[in-house]
Formats: structure tokens, C-alpha cells, sequence
């Protein structure tokens, strides 16, 4: 067991899920100010020499290939602190235009039985502005993807004009895109993901992408329930607008491989799941869409990465790079080195 596992994570357990979350994004933040806090991290989770896992993914040079998901630095106020971490990409948001305060609370849910989370957050954040004002401080060299979306009271077919703005406002900001249409937590926002109005959105973004001198790679983040059929048209849809790549996968309104009463999660109510329950459902989905398509286009895999077995699995299903979420939770900063050794092993 590590420091984390043993004495941290038992004590960030022990408070409501939000708060905490809240409490350690804002003294990440605080302590990523300064060069000597993050020299300091960076000593406490210290990295192998990951020179043979640098790998260049839809025209950026990566470290090495894990990543933070979005979803934990909603408002990018802690990205400096999490590369300091050691991962070698965080994803920010995800973000909509105005502010927006999410869902009603309680709105995330521990299930440790299961090394997993039901979150219903809602896109809460404080809008792009915000967002683009913390990426201009910026300050260390970890790679960002800005995870985009649409406002709760903008309907679906004004969606496009929400990413748009996004889009604009944090070009010069971020070193690519995610399109998030999958979330289960905005009402109808997952109807996005379908072909023709999924087409259209993904477009109408490159066309705005095509009017910059040095455009920004593109991808697309899909819901781990959709069916064959309709990752048939997602490997089409990428074929089609020239988008980078797909993120698979977001959080699953499934409520399978849970050892909890059914009454328990019931009770609970609405909300993606996450972490270990998803594992082999995530890994599903990008071996199927990297088979389908022929490896024509790279996947970042994210869903259940809870072990370094975890993440070796999602790179030989298909993926060019994977991402951390409720694994980070559990595991801690550890698990992103134990990854890296496990590859380096693994390689030689």
C-alpha cells in the first residue's frame, strides 16, 4: 500500500465527496502558484525515465501517454499541480459558454466496495471566460485538451453555437479539443450524438478550425452505451469531417458488476458511473472501434483504468493514449508511475 492508499485517500474519504473535491482543487491551485511546491510534488511522485514511451498522437509529442480526464479540473485552476503529478496531459472542463451551477446536490457518490463513482454533476463550471483567463496562466509544460460542451437551457438545435464560442475562446489556450456530447448529465444532450446532428456539430467545427493558420486537433468523446450500429456511424462520422480522433469513453448510465443492493443504488438515483464496474465495458468499445476502422484514426481510452493491467489492456485494445479518472481517485498520483514502469517493462 502506498502513503496515499493507506493514510491519504482514507482521509479525503471520510468527507462529503464534493467538498473535498472543491477543498483539494482550490490548494492544488494555490500551491501550483509556486515553482518550489511543484518541484516538491514532483520529488514526493517521482517518474522512471520515460524517454521510450514518448509517442507523437494526432501531431503533439506526448511524454508519455497518460493523461487526467476531464471532469476533475472543471475550471483549469489545478492543471500546473497535476503535471507536477506526473501526468503528461490534463484534459480540462468540461466547459460551456456561461457559467452554470449544475445540478441539484447531492450530485456524486462513493462506492469504495466497488473502487467506483456515480457523479450527476451537470456541467457545473464558471464558463469559457473563466477558463481561458486560468489557461493564460499557465505556467509548466503539461499538454492541455479543452473538453468543450453546451449550456443546460441552450436547446439542441443552438448546440452548435455553444461549442463554437468554446471553441474560439479557448483556441489559443489549449493544445486540442474534445467535444463532449455524451455526458448523461444534461438533459437530451446525448441526442447530439446522433449522426446527422453529431455530423453537422463536428463540421461546422472544422470549418472554424480551418480558418486558423495552425488548426487544433479535433476529437470526439462518446458514451460507452452506444451499440455497434452506432459505433458503425462514430468511425463513419470520424471518416467523414476529418475530426483527430475519439476519447472513449464517458461515464455509462449502466448499473452493471455492482456488489451494492439494488435498493442502495436506487436510491442514489440518475448519474454516469465510473471506475472499476466500467473497465471492460470502455475496453469493449475501443477495441471494437479500432478493429472496425483499421486503426485509421487514434483513440485516447478512459474508463475504469484502475491498474497498470488496466491501462495495458486499453493500449493493446487500440488506444494511442489513456486517461485517468476514478482510477486517480483510488489509486492516487502513484498509479500514473506504476503505469509508466509497467509500459517500460512491458516494452522491454
Amino acid at each position: 500500500m502506498s502513503v496515499y492508499t493507506s493514510i491519504i485517500r482514507p482521509l479525503l474519504f471520510s468527507f462529503d465527496p464534493e467538498r473535498i473535491h472543491n477543498f483539494t482543487i482550490n490548494y492544488l491551485a494555490l500551491l501550483g502558484k509556486f515553482p518550489f511546491a511543484r518541484s516538491i510534488v514532483r520529488c514526493a511522485y517521482p517518474l522512471p525515465n520515460c524517454t521510450p514511451l514518448q509517442k507523437e498522437v494526432f501531431g503533439i509529442q506526448f511524454p508519455h501517454p497518460v493523461g487526467l480526464a476531464a471532469g476533475l479540473d472543471k475550471n483549469a485552476r489545478a492543471y500546473n499541480m497535476f503535471g507536477a503529478m506526473g501526468f503528461s496531459f490534463v484534459e480540462v472542463g468540461t466547459v460551456t459558454p456561461k457559467a452554470q451551477p449544475g445540478n441539484d446536490l447531492p450530485r456524486l457518490f462513493r462506492l469504495p466496495n466497488d473502487k467506483a463513482l456515480i457523479n450527476r454533476m451537470g456541467f457545473n463550471n464558471h464558463g469559457v471566460a473563466y477558463m481561458a483567463k486560468q489557461l493564460r496562466k499557465r505556467n509548466s509544460k503539461v499538454i492541455i485538451g479543452g473538453n468543450i460542451g453546451k449550456n443546460k437551457i441552450t436547446p439542441n438545435e443552438d448546440a452548435v453555437n455553444d461549442y463554437v464560442q468554446c471553441f474560439n475562446e479557448l483556441f489559443n489556450h489549449v493544445d486540442y479539443f474534445v467535444v463532449n456530447v455524451s455526458s448523461p448529465n444534461t438533459p437530451n444532450l446525448r441526442a447530439l450524438q446522433d449522426k446527422e446532428p453529431l455530423t453537422h456539430l463536428l463540421q461546422t467545427l472544422m470549418q472554424e478550425n480551418a480558418k486558423r493558420p495552425a488548426q487544433k486537433p479535433i476529437l470526439l468523446k462518446i458514451a460507452p452505451d452506444l451499440t455497434h450500429e452506432q459505433l458503425d456511424d462514430i468511425i463513419e462520422i470520424v471518416r467523414t469531417t476529418a475530426i483527430a480522433g475519439v476519447v472513449a469513453t464517458n461515464t455509462t448510465i449502466t448499473r452493471n458488476n455492482l456488489t451494492y443492493a439494488p435498493e442502495y443504488i436506487e436510491n442514489i438515483g440518475a448519474g454516469g458511473l465510473s471506475g472499476a464496474p466500467e473497465t471492460a465495458m470502455s475496453t469493449e468499445v475501443i477495441r471494437y472501434l479500432h478493429t472496425k476502422s483499421n486503426g485509421s484514426f487514434p483513440i485516447i481510452g478512459v474508463g475504469g483504468i484502475m491498474t497498470p493491467e488496466d491501462a495495458v489492456e486499453k493500449l493493446e485494445a487500440g488506444a494511442a493514449l489513456v486517461q485517468l479518472y476514478s482510477g486517480f481517485i483510488y489509486e492516487g498520483p502513484p498509479l500514473i508511475a506504476a503505469i509508466c514502469k509497467r509500459l517500460l517493462a512491458k516494452n522491454d
